[in-house]
């Protein structure tokens, strides 16, 4: 039961990407998506604690870090293959942290945690050349995917320390959704201004659908996690890289390519060995 909530989690978590990367307008399809996550935060609140004082400097820098995060990844869709982008900013964000406890915080890192790290970095130079050797048109997409990683590594450090210093889990979680909502309209209105509120009615159904998948599979995975073994539930919700590849092919009409599949697979497979063991 908990294998089949973890992929179903995976699935919802690349199609909401492919619905972000499908918008016409990626910056609009990111504000509707964050009037869904809003909305379900605000009603979030009304039924737990508050996070308490301890937590405030995480929820400040969660926010700065998820409006970044948000627009890079909009960045990245409206300019490379979601089946490209999607695979190197989910593989760099695993990696980053197993970097991160090294150099920053003095950790070792033990063979098969190093053996990971390898892989994800085979994995992704595979996923960056399976073009052939990028040129400059196409390094501003490489590198919003590589920042969209690296802004996930970030906020996943950040929240997750801030969420053991909050006074209640439910309380951190849901003005989470709220203060990084709220931060992420208000730069989206800042960027677009009134037009944003000109947005085709079209792009609401997909926005909104993307924002409750997003919240629906943070969910699944929270509840698995109650259940099953955490890195077991880590390194399958990572399958989540192949199927977006997939969808890419699918629905995008994307050139899937044996190299970019293999690439998708070996970054996959780095993460399932970091998670599997992490100590």
């Amino acid at each position: 039961m908990v294998v089949l909530v973890v992929l179903a989690a995976a699935l919802l978590h690349a199609v909401w990407n492919a619905l972000a990367h499908g918008a016409t307008d990626k910056l609009a399809g990111v504000a509707v998506m964050n009037c869904a996550i809003l909305g379900t935060g605000l009603l979030m609140t009304t039924a737990v604690p508050l996070p308490g004082r301890a937590a405030l400097p995480y929820l400040a820098c969660s926010a700065a870090l998820q409006v970044g995060y948000q627009l890079m990844l909009a960045r990245a869709y409206r300019l490379g293959d979601f089946g490209q982008m999607y695979p190197i900013a989910r593989g760099t964000s695993p990696m980053v942290v197993a970097l991160i406890s090294v150099t920053l915080l003095g950790r070792t890192l033990p063979f098969g945690q190093s053996a990971g790290v390898l892989v994800i970095s085979l994995g992704l130079a595979g996923l960056a050349l399976a073009g052939g050797i990028p040129g400059r048109a196409q390094l501003p997409a490489l590198t919003a995917a590589l920042a969209t990683g690296t802004l996930i590594a970030a906020y996943t450090v950040v929240d997750g320390t801030g969420v053991r210093r909050a006074a209640s889990v439910g309380g951190y979680i849901a003005w989470m959704f709220v203060v990084q909502a709220i931060a992420v309209l208000a730069v989206a209105f800042a960027v677009r201004g009134r037009t944003l509120l000109t947005v085709d009615r079209g792009s609401w159904a997909p926005g909104l659908a993307g924002g409750v998948m997003s919240l629906t599979a943070y969910g699944l995975v929270v509840w698995a996690q109650s259940y099953g073994e955490l890195a077991t539930i880590a390194a399958l919700r990572e399958t989540s890289i192949v199927i977006a590849a997939l969808i890419g092919a699918i629905v995008f009409r994307e050139r899937l390519g044996r190299l970019r599949l293999a690439a998708s697979a070996t970054v996959l497979t780095g993460i399932a060995v970091l998670q599997l063991t992490h100590g």
